[in-house]
């Protein structure tokens, strides 16, 4: 019963939120107005900028914001207890990273579609463009290279998923056709699509898929490969083509997920079946790090995440067909994707302990050997059977329960990995100065899309296969969890400093409207450098060299980003902006 009142306060809050401070966001402090034309409009090309309908939109944007973000960190998170877990998710998404994610969109909006990157440039100032540049490039390039391997690691624990995600590429790729070309309707093309791809989950069941090592290559380092071959493929069509089709599907194939789990915690929660077996707060935790920062930094999608920023500035803008959609887009995905952390969040502290249906029977004492200690967790596993224990309450099979999460995942870390892979290419296009705007061909092999995608996935793949190698000797692709322990920190710190851009903005625009992004972005700083600074003391005795060295350069970017941010607000004047 605890669980399921948790639910329901949570979602009737937000809901709340997006009425009352959603709107006030929208309407009071950045004003939005269909008036101003959006880059989708002013430069639509068929490829990269293309108007679209917001409901799709906001499937595409949910969907790459969302990847396997929302599940790891909160299956983490839940070791310091379930109730730190809950409030950092529930306040943080509505006044940090809402906030956040609509900044960012209604910025490059009015800055022609351009990059978050570009964006700051432009309003903060000069110096800090190569630096800020860096900062989202190390983000990505971290992104892309883990990507690979989460992927890789569910179609080898799970390989009946692997025929469902695989079979979602053609459904989406006829979707998009339907759509865009033969004029289907919207209701009638997705029924069908989402009937396909749920079809093919019961299929994949009877036929599991299984990839063995080839030659000097792990099963891991080849789905690596072949992720990396499709990543190529997909970020470098037209958005129409798969980008939104696919993204629109996995935005279905969540909120069914997500309905079977609201579902199955109401009956498990009235049956008496459900617990809470993870406790409400454990602030020493074996082997964990200090709750005091390392919780916000631990939860990033579901609360607060700069990679948000980078997707809203990215693909996101350059599809918006009229700006008062980014109210919706923008603030309303991020407040979906809070309410798919909580999920998570009830999944792994009472669905771990949950005695399925079908007999395979569980205790509180899997939750506890589960996170018995940092570092053991498996999240996604966790995850996966903790849902699944869940969901068998409504009288689905274990096995088919395992698939349906199983493909939620893969299916959402594969969304996450050509949208990221896109906007690489955009970083890579605008650090290089391509001489025709994003998307387009330029001169320069290096900047027209299929250079610059290649760059972006080369040097991913030189970290993925750095690692070295398995114990029978084999290439593997997990070099890129050599510098993950990094990728928190300075997404969060992105997340700081994409708030600092704002408030310089809304600075300009006058009044104390900055306020809403400034103090948020205050606190996002103050939590980034506090875990930066303590991570760079356990590498220093600890004889990490390259993680020191890196830790250090995003502490020196942060620092010189942020003090630039606050002169330009300290200099700031109120004046004519868009």
């Amino acid at each position: 019963m605890g669980s399921v009142l948790i639910m329901v306060l949570a979602f009737v809050g937000y809901i709340i939120a997006y009425q009352l401070y959603g709107k006030f966001i929208g309407n009071k402090i950045f004003e939005l107005s269909n008036a101003n034309k959006t880059p989708s409009v002013e430069f639509e090309d068929g490829v990269d900028y293309v108007p679209t309908k917001k409901g799709i939109i906001f499937g595409h944007h949910f969907t790459s914001i969302a990847g396997t973000g929302p599940i790891v960190g909160p299956a983490i998170a839940v070791i310091w207890g379930w109730l730190p877990a809950l409030i950092w998710v529930f306040v943080g998404s509505i006044v940090m990273g809402a906030v956040q994610d609509f900044s960012a969109l209604v910025l490059s909006l009015r800055n022609q579609g351009k990059s978050i990157s570009e964006v700051a440039t432009e309003i903060v100032g000069k110096k800090i463009r190569i630096a800020f540049f860096l900062i989202v490039f190390i983000e990505l390039w971290l992104f892309i290279a883990i990507l690979g391997k989460v992927m890789a690691a569910v179609f080898a624990q799970y390989p009946e998923s692997v025929f469902p995600f695989w079979i979602e590429i053609p459904i989406a790729i006829v979707l998009g056709w339907a759509l865009y070309k033969k004029g289907v309707k919207t209701v009638t093309g997705t029924f069908w699509a989402v009937f396909a791809m749920y079809a093919t989950v019961v299929i994949g069941h009877w036929i599991p898929i299984n990839v063995g090592g080839i030659g000097i290559f792990d099963n891991i380092a080849v789905w690596t490969i072949i992720l990396f071959i499709y990543a190529f493929i997909a970020s470098t069509l037209p958005v129409t083509t798969l980008l939104q089709p696919r993204d629109y599907m996995n935005a279905w194939e969540l909120f069914v997920a997500m309905g079977l789990l609201i579902l199955g915690v109401i009956v498990a929660g009235f049956g008496g079946g459900m617990t809470i077996s993870a406790p409400v707060v454990d602030a020493t935790p074996a082997a964990a790090p200090s709750l005091w920062p390392f919780l916000f930094i631990t939860i990033a999608c579901g609360a607060i995440s700069g990679f948000h920023s980078v997707v809203a500035s990215g693909t996101t803008s350059k599809q918006i067909a009229k700006e008062e959609d980014a109210l919706f887009v923008g603030y309303g995905s991020m407040l979906t994707e809070g309410a798919l952390a909580v999920l998570v969040i009830i999944a792994c502290c009472a669905g771990l302990g949950l005695a399925a249906r079908d007999g395979d029977m569980n205790t509180t004492a899997v939750w506890a050997e589960t996170y018995s200690k940092w570092g053991h967790v498996a999240p996604t596993t966790a995850f996966i059977d903790g849902s699944a224990n869940i969901v068998t309450y409504l009288f689905i099979p274990k096995s088919i329960a395992l698939i349906i999460m199983g493909v939620f995942v893969a299916s959402f870390a594969g969304t996450s990995l050509d949208t990221t892979t896109r906007l690489q290419r955009y970083v890579i296009q605008e650090l290089l100065g391509s001489s025709k705007r994003v998307g387009g061909d330029t001169a320069h092999w290096y900047t027209n899309k299929y250079g610059a995608t290649a760059i972006a996935l080369i040097t991913a793949a030189l970290l993925a296969f750095s690692g070295g190698l398995t114990a029978d000797g084999k290439i593997t692709a997990v070099g890129a969890t050599v510098l993950w322990p990094l990728f928190g920190a300075n997404n969060q710190t992105l997340a700081a400093l994409a708030l600092f851009a704002a408030s310089v903005y809304l600075k300009k625009r006058g009044g104390k409207k900055y306020l809403a992004t400034f103090l948020p972005a205050l606190f996002m700083f103050v939590m980034t450098i506090w875990a930066l600074v303590s991570n760079e003391m356990s590498y220093v005795t600890g004889g990490n060299v390259l993680l020191g060295v890196v830790n250090i350069v995003i502490i020196i970017i942060a620092v010189f980003i942020a003090i630039a941010s606050l002169q330009a607000m300290a200099k700031a004047r109120k004046e004519t902006i868009a």
